[in-house]
């Protein structure tokens, strides 16, 4: 019996090394992949519109908060159920240097009290990057645990319905060509490495995949609402989609340090999805609308920034049982004071060996 034990904690290390293994390297993609494609050489902007500073630091102190929530729609008159996170507001420090970012968040419990939604595990890795002449975005996000909204269908003291057994995972990657990249500048809006000046836009076009997996150990839609919605009794549905799109970025420039940005793309993505009920699977190929967008605004000059962003993405799905949706919605908004320092002699010596990396890059 004690060999026994001995074994099964010995298996469960070994499942534990695999899994942050995995997430080790897929985090360590997050954070190198942007940077490789942030160091590749960019054409010379105009200065009258936005002004680099290549040899500065951007430090950045920031409130921010990540989610992935999703909805079920239902027949006509009755409501989506909206499965949502209970994710935490975390403050963050974090730095650019030369187009290389790393930015560490936590949630701290003082800004964090409202357990009474339930608890959710989770790991976002959301990398958004935009070198120049292009925008790229890398989705890693793996959640279990939502529940309903206030007072809804809720049977518990605490007024929220929750299902400690549901998980999303989803994956994905976007990449987009910026056309009026030497006028525009994303990296103004959200990285405040770069300062836009001038009002300025641009055309954006590329395309994107994404992976989906969402489950529960019973069915998704509750008992109770069954006969309101075609989706009932389904506990999985699995999605595999990709296309390419359209947008256009535009961000409005006043007296020189006050914007407002807004970005929007929109693809037509091809779909095909997997509903599971138990051994019973059905499969749906259709193409859906999915929309991307990205909003900024604040303050901005040659040293300090203050501003707010959010960009979130809304990723549908046609289940097979009707043409009713899925529907994901994925997303993360910043509040930041970012200052840009000029390093002297002694840290210019110090960052020479991260130089030399970038320039190899």
């Amino acid at each position: 019996m004690l060999q026994s034990n001995v074994f099964r904690k010995k298996l469960l290390a070994s499942k534990n090394k695999r899994l942050l293994a995995v997430i080790a390297l897929f985090s360590l993609q997050v954070v190198i992949l942007p940077s490789l494609l942030m160091a590749q050489p960019n054409a010379d902007n105009d200065s009258s519109y936005f002004l680099k500073y290549p040899g500065s630091i951007t430090t950045r102190f920031y409130v921010s908060q990540k989610y992935t929530d999703f909805n079920i729609q239902g027949n006509d008159g009755a409501k989506d159920i909206k499965y949502l996170p209970n994710t935490t507001l975390n403050m963050g420090i974090g730095a650019t240097y030369q187009n290389f970012s790393l930015n560490l968040a936590y949630g701290f419990g003082f800004i964090n009290n409202d357990d009474d939604k339930g608890k959710t595990k989770y790991l976002d890795l959301q990398s958004h990057a935009y070198p120049g002449k292009w925008s790229f975005d890398l989705l890693g996000q793996f959640y279990k645990g939502y529940h309903l909204g206030k007072d809804v269908l809720s049977t518990s003291d605490k007024g929220y319905y929750y299902r400690p057994d549901i998980k999303v995972n989803l994956l994905g990657l976007s990449a987009y060509r910026v056309l009026n990249h030497t006028r525009f500048s994303y990296n103004a809006a959200f990285l405040q490495n770069e300062w836009q000046k001038k009002s300025a836009g641009s055309l954006l076009f590329g395309a994107e995949m994404y992976y989906g997996n969402i489950r529960g150990d019973s069915a998704l839609v509750p008992s109770s609402s069954a006969n309101q919605y075609p989706q009932a009794g389904i506990n999985r549905l699995q999605f595999f989609s990709f296309g390419p799109g359209v947008g256009y970025a535009y961000q409005l420039v006043v007296k020189q340090h006050f914007f407002i940005m807004g970005s929007a793309t929109v693809n037509l993505n091809l779909g095909f999805s997997t509903e599971s009920t138990g051994t019973n699977k059905r499969k749906k190929t259709a193409v859906a609308p999915e929309t991307f967008f990205r909003f900024a605004a604040g303050y901005n000059s040659s040293t300090w920034s203050l501003s707010a962003n959010w960009v979130v993405n809304r990723l549908p799905s046609r289940g097979a049982a009707s043409v009713k949706n899925y529907l994901l919605h994925t997303g993360n908004y910043r509040i930041i004071l970012a200052k840009k320092l000029y390093p002297g002699e002694k840290t210019k010596k110090l960052l020479k060996p991260v130089d030399k990396i970038l320039n190899f890059l």
